[in-house]
């Protein structure tokens, strides 16, 4: 029962190990469709990072599924608890004073605020990756569209499930019309341009 449990103060604060790491720290949050790219520029911006010796994580989604969030399946409810146990990980890595990168479909817009809730100002960044249904499809090398639309797969976004749009993310990458390399720079450009890898 909550009314029992009390928080511990810790000695040691966010910014103190955010001053022992010499940056800030932050969720990279990126959305987008199931074959967008996210986990792609998610583990390339980490390399990129990790070369400038930024203390960093990736929380995808297919890896979580397979031992956090292992009990859950995809109706509405699960993802929308599947997102909130993710959202709650992500602000302990915050806490810890590393910039960490969720890789996740995260198709309605409340699941996504709720995250951006947990943490303070600035320390939310919404990625959308953007690409068109069709070109996700093509992309598709697990065959999950297909199976979709032969109705094997239910609740599956994009096709009998909504994605909801991202109304004001702070970055948009459109993965069809830049590569790999350009849609990862413009992220690491954000960082330094907002002065995350530095502490006051």
């Amino acid at each position: 029962m909550t009314k029992f449990i009390v928080p511990h103060s810790p000695i040691i604060t966010k910014k103190d190990r955010q001053r022992l790491n010499g940056h800030k720290s932050c969720i990279l949050w990126f959305t987008g469709l199931s074959g967008s790219g996210k986990s792609t520029i998610a583990h390339r911006v980490e390399e990129i990072l990790y070369e400038r010796g930024i203390r960093t994580y990736v929380l995808d989604g297919d890896n979580i599924r397979l031992g956090l969030n292992k009990n859950l399946g995809f109706s509405k409810e699960d993802r929308e608890e599947n997102i909130r146990r993710i959202s709650e990980v992500a602000k302990l890595f915050v806490d810890a004073g590393l910039i960490v990168l969720t890789a996740f479909i995260s198709p309605y817009r409340k699941d996504r605020n709720l995250a951006r809730s947990l943490v303070e100002d600035g320390e939310f960044i919404e990625i959308y990756v953007k690409c068109p249904l069709e070109v996700c499809e093509k992309r598709d090398v697990k065959g999950l569209y297909e199976k979709a639309r032969m109705g094997i797969i239910k609740q599956f976004t994009g096709i009998d499930d909504p994605y909801e749009e991202p109304e004001n993310p702070e970055i948009i990458i459109e993965t069809n019309k830049n590569s790999l390399e350009e849609c990862s720079n413009m992220v690491v450009k954000y960082l330094e341009n907002k002065g995350y890898f530095y502490v006051d």
